[in-house]
């Protein structure tokens, strides 16, 4: 992903404290505000450098992206999935050599996961939707006590929404499409990433069209059954465009330079 990176804010010399950094992040991602699942971790997850000059942002902390981070010269990177998921474990094989890295460069990792999914301005949800022209009129889709999914009114051929999809996350396959409801949609809803397990809740609001990053097997039956159009357009694409809205706002807040790592999985 070396070559890959683009910038997503003008070069500038300015400097924050990462306490201030963090602390401003931390407020206006309401990360502290925002149930997650047990197995994230959200905020700060390494210190890294005392003052942040350059910020790199990538959907994932993995070690394609920091090695395109330290390339970079990136003091700190802002991620949708960090370092730490699931059950407790030794720092060896793939976490230690991200671990090394990371300390190795003085880069510090901010992760922000269903926070940055939620987040009313710049999260992946809104965006997308802003993306399309979806005007969003409510939320669904239950979990640790909140709404993950937003949903609106839309009426476009289905065909038309596949390709403003397509513009809108710079993707050059096809999403793909279960066409069990009809051909121009009406009540469009959006969960990006793995949310396809709420075709049920998607269902239940109303919706007749699910846009979402990628399903289990059980919900594509689920789609069948509610005579429901579900749009799979691919996790890591459907999670890209919060973390480059988050980058332009920070580059705006303070002045720091700021670059996407992008390391597409073909998930």
């Amino acid at each position: 992903c070396w070559g890959r990176g683009r910038f997503a804010g003008a070069k500038v010399t300015m400097s924050v404290p990462l306490g201030d950094f963090v602390n401003y992040l931390n407020e206006y991602l309401r990360i502290d505000e925002i149930p997650d699942s047990d197995e994230a971790l959200n905020g700060l997850q390494v210190e890294g450098a005392a003052d942040i000059r350059r910020v790199a942002v990538a959907v994932d902390a993995c070690l394609a992206t920091i090695a395109g981070a330290a390339l970079w010269g990136a003091d700190i990177m802002l991620v949708h999935h960090g370092l730490f998921w699931g059950p407790k474990a030794p720092l060896t094989g793939g976490q230690y050599r991200r671990f090394s890295a990371l300390v190795r460069h003085r880069i510090g990792v901010f992760s922000a996961h269903l926070p940055l999914d939620l987040h009313p301005e710049i999260g992946n949800n809104m965006m997308l939707a802003k993306a399309i022209g979806l005007q969003v009129t409510g939320t669904f889709g239950r979990q640790n006590g909140v709404d993950v999914g937003i949903f609106g009114r839309l009426e476009v051929d289905r065909s038309d929404l596949v390709q403003r999809i397509e513009t809108a996350l710079e993707i050059d396959s096809v999403p793909h499409v279960l066409e069990h409801g009809l051909w121009q949609t009406s009540t469009v809803g959006i969960i990006t990433g793995g949310g396809g397990r709420f075709v049920k809740e998607a269902a239940h609001a109303g919706i007749d069209t699910f846009i979402t990053g990628e399903g289990p097997h059980f919900s594509a039956l689920d789609a069948e059954e509610f005579g429901m159009n579900v749009i799979h357009a691919g996790h890591y694409a459907t999670e890209k465009l919060g973390v480059k809205a988050l980058a332009a706002h920070v580059a705006d807040k303070f002045g720091v330079e700021t670059q996407f790592i992008d390391h597409p999985t073909g998930i």
